[in-house]
């Protein structure tokens, strides 16, 4: 087991701007909110450059930032997301809103129902939803861009 310092909110806000200003993206807002989960917020005019075709670049810009993260803290100071204008935050609205759905639909049939295949942290945020729930388990099956939830109901 390795040693594991949790990065500080102004050292992620710092190595986010870095990365930016690496990009070639100016003057973007960066903030940090700690909670159930680190979410680096990016306000941008760029944010068609930074978030790329349907997240493709977003997403490779979490890969590098928890990359260069996990090499000097750990895996553990590694969970974080930066999120630009929003875009994952409207995206797991539509995820749970999609998932509150379904979940209706298993409590009305008393059948277990299957998701479309979606990204590990697309899965997480759907655990989340119902981890509370007393009629709702959720399970992920399926192997790698397979990987989806079952709705099952109890």
């Amino acid at each position: 087991m390795g040693y594991c310092v949790l990065m500080d909110t102004a050292s992620l806000e710092q190595l986010t701007k870095s990365l930016l200003e690496m990009l070639g993206i100016e003057g973007a807002e960066v903030s940090v909110s700690t909670g159930h989960r680190t979410v680096v917020a990016v306000k941008t005019g760029d944010s068609k450059e930074l978030i790329g075709p349907h997240g493709e670049h977003l997403r490779a810009l979490n890969s590098v930032a928890r990359r260069l993260v996990e090499t000097k803290y750990g895996e553990e100071a590694a969970n974080f997301l930066i999120d630009v204008n929003n875009y994952y935050e409207d995206k797991m609205e539509a995820v749970r809103a999609n998932a509150k759905m379904l979940a209706q639909r298993a409590r009305l049939f008393k059948h277990d129902v299957e998701m479309e295949p979606m990204s590990a942290y697309e899965r997480l945020v759907v655990h989340e939803l119902f981890s509370n729930d007393t009629e709702i388990k959720t399970e992920s099956q399926g192997e790698g861009k397979f990987r989806h939830i079952v709705l099952k109901y109890k």
